[in-house]
């Protein structure tokens, strides 16, 4: 498969994975190798990289020295907790600066707050991070946080864990369209299907998380999402025929023997 960069690093999996909701270690390492995943994301709040050094740590199974570590900032719905949690991480690190950043507006739908997520972004690109940032799927947005210096923006294809698929693939498509850096999609994806609409869209990769911690087989599921990123991104390349009213007969119409 053809690579992509971010922030100057040049990666070959466009599938990112989470690493929560699994039901232990063991099958979080399992699930992510049969993903492929070359970056996975940590929420810094919720998991354990060292901050307690009585609990098993997440980076044993799941080093720094196999993985780009991304760390995010769920479950933060305020500016404060989302840069605090930002700059424990580069801490916990050493001095890791690639980060993604979500500001949650409620509880009840999980979407972004994005006056919030533009002052942060903000405050962390001014401190040297590079910020790969969770909006909704709104066009002007994603180009604003992309002006900001976003080195990666991340539109939601439904709310978060809900597995609805792409609720609005042309918006999709006009953010890919109109960016110059990587467009991720994050969030709402719910099987392999919804992963490959989002490759052939245009997307540079898809990032996930309960789509496969949360089915009935990880691994199994793992695997599946990683085929349909990689033949999402293959369509994508050959091109899609034009979509037609009525039919064309798929032999010659010249030479006919009858």
């Amino acid at each position: 498969m053809d690579t992509f960069t971010i922030a100057g690093r040049e990666f070959r999996s466009r599938l990112l994975t989470g690493t929560g909701k699994y039901k232990d270690l063991e099958e979080t390492r399992a699930a992510t190798e049969a993903a492929g995943a070359e970056i996975i994301t940590v929420a810094i709040r919720r998991s354990n990289i060292g901050q307690d050094p009585n609990e098993p740590n997440l980076l044993d199974v799941l080093p720094p020295d196999r993985y780009t570590i991304l760390p995010n900032t769920a479950g933060c719905y305020t500016v404060e907790d989302a840069v605090r949690t930002c700059r424990l991480a580069r801490e916990l690190l050493d001095g890791h600066n690639l980060t993604k950043l979500e500001v949650l507006g409620d509880q009840q739908t999980l979407f972004p707050d994005i006056p919030a997520t533009l002052e942060a972004a903000k405050i962390l690109v001014a401190d040297g991070f590079d910020v790969m940032v969770y909006t909704n799927d709104d066009p002007i947005m994603a180009k604003r946080f992309e002006d900001l210096g976003c080195v990666a923006v991340m539109p939601l294809a439904a709310p978060i864990g809900s597995g609805l698929g792409i609720r609005n693939p042309y918006n999709i498509r006009t953010i890919v369209e109109n960016a110059s850096v990587p467009i991720l999609v994050d969030a709402g994806v719910g099987t392999a299907s919804d992963a490959a609409v989002a490759m052939e869209l245009g997307c540079a990769g898809v990032l996930m998380n309960t789509a496969i911690a949360c089915a009935q087989n990880p691994v199994l599921m793992a695997s599946a999402m990683r085929k349909a990123v990689e033949a999402g991104r293959e369509a994508y390349l050959a091109g899609r025929i034009p979509r037609k009213r009525y039919a064309s007969a798929s032999s010659p119409l010249d030479g006919l023997f009858f």
